[in-house]
C-alpha cells in the first residue's frame, strides 16, 4: 500500500499545486497497458542529464501515436483502427487504443521522441535546480 504524505502540515506554505498533482496521479488507473519503463541518463559532454520513457508499442506506426503535453502532464495515445477487411483464423494480437500519462515536474522539457523496433523513447531534459541564497533585512519598529 503506497502512503501519500499530508501537506496540510502549517510548515508547508505554498505546496497547494503539488498536493493537486498528487491527487490526480492516484486517481489515475491505468490497465498496464502498454508496458514501460523510465531510466536516467547521466549527463555527457554534450547533454545534460535527462529522462527516458520508453514505451512498448509493437504494431503501431508513428501515425498512429500521438504525444502532447497538456499542462505538465505528458500524454501518449495511441490509436490502431481494426483492418476490416481481413478474415482471420485466429486472432491474438488485438487492435488496441491506449493512452498513458506522465505528470512532469516544474520546468522539465520534452526533447524528442523516436520509435524504433516496436519501442517509443521520450526523451526529457531535468531542470538544473538553481541554488537561490537570499538575505532578508529585518526592519526595527518601536
Amino acid at each position: 500500500m503506497s502512503r501519500i504524505p499530508n501537506l496540510n502540515s502549517p510548515f508547508l506554505l505554498g505546496f497547494d499545486d503539488i498536493e493537486r498533482a498528487l491527487d490526480r496521479v492516484t486517481r489515475a488507473t491505468s490497465d498496464g497497458y502498454p508496458p514501460y519503463n523510465i531510466e536516467r541518463l547521466r549527463r555527457t559532454e554534450a547533454e545534460p542529464e535527462r529522462l527516458r520513457i520508453t514505451l512498448a508499442v509493437a504494431g503501431f506506426i508513428s501515425d498512429q501515436l500521438d504525444i502532447t503535453l497538456e499542462e505538465r502532464q505528458l500524454v501518449i495515445r495511441g490509436r490502431q483502427v481494426d483492418e476490416g477487411e481481413r478474415q482471420y483464423l485466429h486472432r491474438g494480437i488485438a487492435a488496441r487504443q491506449f493512452q498513458r500519462a506522465f505528470l512532469l515536474a516544474e520546468g522539465m522539457d520534452v526533447l524528442g521522441a523516436d520509435l524504433k523496433n516496436g519501442l517509443l523513447c521520450v526523451d526529457l531534459a531535468r531542470p538544473e535546480p538553481d541554488r537561490i541564497v537570499k538575505k532578508i533585512g529585518i526592519s526595527v519598529k518601536d
